[in-house]
């Protein structure tokens, strides 16, 4: 089977398009990616690349865009949807995967006018604007939050499921204030660093490159030792070394905490479209899964609040949820449509 892959723009995207390729490489597949020269796409995928081949197109997302602006990103992707139909020609594909984000646009497009099946991920609790345009089109829609989805689960890399345990004790807790670092998060573990280490617990935080040095001199203002990292490629075992986490509510490290059985705190990010995170946080905390509180003056004393609660029982309910497998399952529901 010849696939393309195409979406990106954001680290959760890419982590799915990463999943994907993994798996369809796994079984003989030959998959090209077709992104954007903005965004992450370039940064995940352009050197040592799992794919036989990628392109980056010149793109733009349009939604946030005004007047010339948007104008201009239309015109950028009507461009890059005559490459792409050019690019699927060129290469035979059969089927093409879109897993959202602007980049997915042109090849999507593309994709249905040469009459080739289109399977769509969605990420996200709330469907993405090109995502929702596409769905109607889609020979599958696939989505963790979706009952009436043909796949059920979230593609996560096998790693987080090989490390995964039930957590009963509270002895190590994880801060993940992502590779940019979120203030919030990261403020807050500044401000319970003390209580923390009076209850015996250790801290891990990764706190992003770009506020690295402020958190650091104040962890030394106060005398407390942390495993501090401003970004880190091995997160998988800094994840597995935890009995607890504090997190923003993407979609990717949302489902691959619950993948390893690891319960979080979630304190989602406040300008996200269409406020994504706090209904991905809330689909857990439905599910009874996991916390949620919104950034503001409660949020400490909510955090405080749950270090008692009982986290084997949210440890063995996550481990119940998660779909192991799942992009390996994608990828064989492309490869039975085909045939």
């Amino acid at each position: 089977m010849k696939l393309c892959i195409t979406g990106g723009g954001t680290g959760g995207h890419l982590m799915i398009a990463q999943a994907l390729v993994e798996a369809a490489a796994s079984q003989g597949h030959e998959v090209i990616f077709i992104g954007s020269n903005k965004g992450q796409d370039k940064k995940y995928f352009e050197k040592n690349s799992p794919f036989s081949h990628v392109y980056f197109l010149q793109t733009a997302g349009v939604v946030n865009q005004k007047g010339f602006g948007k104008i201009n990103a239309l015109w950028k992707i009507f461009r890059a949807f005559f490459q792409s139909r050019q690019i699927l020609k060129q290469h035979n594909i059969q089927a093409t995967y879109s897993v959202g984000g602007f980049s997915a646009a042109p090849a999507s497009f593309a994709t249905l006018s040469r009459f080739l099946p289109l399977f769509i991920h969605e990420q996200n609790a709330v469907t993405g604007r090109l995502n929702a345009l596409l769905k109607p089109y889609a020979k599958r829609f696939i989505s963790a939050y979706d009952k009436n989805s043909p796949i059920k689960g979230y593609p996560v890399q096998d790693i987080f499921f090989k490390n995964s345990r039930v957590r009963d004790k509270l002895d190590n807790i994880i801060f993940l204030g992502g590779s940019h670092g979120a203030k919030a998060i990261n403020n807050l573990a500044l401000s319970v660093a003390k209580k923390l280490q009076k209850k015996g617990i250790k801290i891990i935080h990764q706190a992003g490159e770009k506020d690295y040095e402020r958190v650091k001199a104040e962890y030394e203002k106060i005398e407390v030792d942390v495993a501090l990292y401003g970004f880190t490629k091995d997160l998988s075992t800094l994840i597995s070394k935890a009995d607890l986490a504090v997190s923003r509510a993407g979609a990717s490290t949302l489902w691959e905490l619950c993948a390893n059985g690891l319960p979080a705190f979630f304190i989602p990010y406040p300008y996200a479209a269409g406020d994504h995170q706090f209904h991905n946080a809330q689909f857990i905390v439905d599910n009874e899964l996991g916390w949620c509180q919104r950034e503001g003056k409660e949020l400490q004393g909510k955090f405080l609040s749950i270090l008692d609660e009982d986290l084997k029982t949210k440890s063995e309910a996550l481990l119940k949820y998660a779909h192991k497998d799942v992009a390996s399952q994608m990828i064989k529901d492309v490869e039975d449509y085909i045939k």
